[in-house]
């Protein structure tokens, strides 16, 4: 029994490696059509997903021996990024999320030499480029974030988003919401990211530049974490996180946002698609995060972006895809879906309601663009545990303390 095994392991590793580790299963670029899986990390109902098939259509029809097959996103995106290339099953096209350079550069083609590549926007440089200046993925859009808000709502109630500085400044419009009878912040535990982009949000500006360089150096603050939980902690005790958080999704936050029935959301820009999908007349914002020192600031980097597999059994075709998202109609069609600022240099995109957001907060250079707290300052493979602890805290089911504690020992974990 052992020797068989050991053969039909052996036939395994040729046939892998004949395939190239393609998620595919498809061998080869020659005769007959290539099918090509590509991992959008685009929602099943996402607007977005719907202006990357169009695009797709088109290209296929292109190149009628090629087949992109675009694959909607779960919950559990990341962590089944995590198995799949871990075992091999690497899909020929992948949606990188962020961490395009310091998890997934391993595994994707470099991609500065393509001819788009001249076009490459420098202000994602940071994130994106290693100190070769490769880089490893088709940047979309440059993610630039903060709190999203209903405008309508916040003016209705004589809340200047730019006032809000603060976290007690930030209390208080809560408060004004709540008392007038609307939700001040919306999340959701169902599509849990909701939950994690809360702390993670706060954290990108709420340390000190010795805590930031602490936690690079394998020194978890427990009291600068414990504070950021507090906050969350504070809003649910005062009854301000939506009555459906734990059923709720990422179209009903949309839909909330869209129809005046929240004042908050935790979330990047793209959101505000959701919320037109429901109500094309819906006057939605973004504004910079506030700080406990009161200086707020805008989250940001690698937004939406595509990678390709080096061992691919379809990377000529992958890359020939890639190049024609690159095209400047394609590129600033998906950036405009987005509500984001083109990837590229030679695309445009219509930022629409989210216009006066950009040109009040984002243009002038006032408000400081950090990077994402997890990205940078936290170990791989911690996000999920930031999700669950925040939301332990967001339910009620964890106390602050005890979800900073559950992050230490992760952290701690992960470092070895």
């Amino acid at each position: 029994m052992k020797s068989t095994l050991a053969g039909v392991a052996a036939l395994a590793a040729i046939a892998l490696a004949l395939t190239g580790c393609s998620g595919s299963g498809d061998s080869g670029d020659s005769g007959g059509t290539a099918k090509l899986e590509m991992q959008t990390n685009f929602g099943a109902t996402d607007p977005s997903l719907k202006v990357l098939t169009e695009i797709t259509k088109k290209f296929e029809s292109e190149h009628p021996n090629v087949k992109i097959e675009l694959v909607p996103s779960t919950d559990t995106y990341e962590a089944d990024m995590k198995v799949r290339l871990a075992s091999g099953d690497v899909p020929d096209i992948w949606a990188t999320h962020g961490w395009s350079l310091l998890r997934y550069s391993k595994f994707l083609e470099p991609l500065d030499k393509q001819p788009w590549a001249k076009n490459f926007n420098e202000a994602l440089a940071p994130a994106m480029k290693n100190d070769k200046g490769q880089f490893f993925a088709m940047p979309i859009d440059t993610d630039v974030a903060g709190v999203m808000y209903n405008r309508d709502v916040l003016k209705a109630n004589s809340i200047d988003p730019a006032s809000l500085k603060s976290w007690g400044d930030f209390d208080a419009a809560l408060k004004t919401l709540k008392d007038a009878g609307v939700t001040p912040i919306s999340s959701s535990g169902k599509d849990s990211w909701f939950a994690g982009n809360i702390t993670d949000f706060i954290g990108s500006g709420d340390f000190t530049e010795a805590q930031f360089d602490g936690f690079k150096d394998g020194t978890f603050d427990e009291a600068g974490y414990t504070d950021i939980l507090d906050n969350v902690a504070t809003w649910q005790k005062a009854g301000y996180f939506n009555p459906d958080y734990s059923a709720a999704t990422t179209d009903d936050l949309g839909r909330a946002l869209a129809e005046g029935k929240t004042g908050f959301v935790f979330v990047q820009n793209y959101l505000a698609a959701t919320a037109l999908g429901f109500n094309p007349k819906a006057n939605i914002g973004y504004m910079p995060i506030p700080s406990k020192e009161g200086k707020p600031f805008l989250v940001g980097g690698e937004g939406r972006a595509y990678g390709v597999a080096k061992d691919g059994a379809h990377k000529q075709d992958a890359l020939d895809y890639i190049a024609f998202l690159a095209e400047p109609e394609n590129e600033s069609k998906l950036a405009s879906s987005i509500g984001g600022i083109p990837g590229l240099t030679n695309a445009t995109s219509d930022l629409g309601v989210l216009t006066e957001s950009y040109e009040t907060f984002v243009k002038p250079g006032d408000y400081p663009l950090m990077p994402y707290f997890d990205r940078v300052y936290l170990p791989n493979g911690i996000w999920d545990t930031m999700v669950t602890t925040t939301d332990g805290v967001i339910t009620g089911q964890m106390s602050p303390e005890d979800a900073t504690k559950q992050m230490k020992s992760s952290y701690d974990s992960l470092q070895k």
